[in-house]
């Protein structure tokens, strides 16, 4: 799937839903729960079986991003599944540091 900024994203097997705040050029295996995610709004009840392995959970209004390819996603609504990228686990953002004020 080549995802696109503002893209809706559903998982197949929970109920997490995401969308893409950045992204690269170029086609990206974006899974929840070990299943690729599908275009759109969440519609009704999950379709698969999610891998057990891939449980770890998402937590709404987080950013998960990979840096190294540029993308970043928003989690709109929470669920069981792990959030990846080819494979990999996305790590929720952390929020930069802000400047001492000695």
């Amino acid at each position: 799937m080549r995802p696109r900024v503002g893209q809706m994203l559903a998982s197949t097997v929970d109920t997490t839903a995401v969308i893409v705040v950045r992204c690269p050029d170029s086609d990206l295996d974006i899974t929840c729960g070990g299943a690729a995610m599908a275009e759109g709004p969440a519609t009704g009840a999950p379709a698969g079986t999610p891998d057990p392995d891939r449980m770890g959970g998402s937590l709404l209004g987080k950013r998960y991003a990979d840096e190294d390819l540029g993308l970043e996603l928003l989690c709109t609504k929470q669920g069981p599944g792990t959030l990846a990228v080819n494979g990999v686990p996305l790590p929720v953002k952390t929020a930069k540091p802000l400047p001492a004020s000695d």
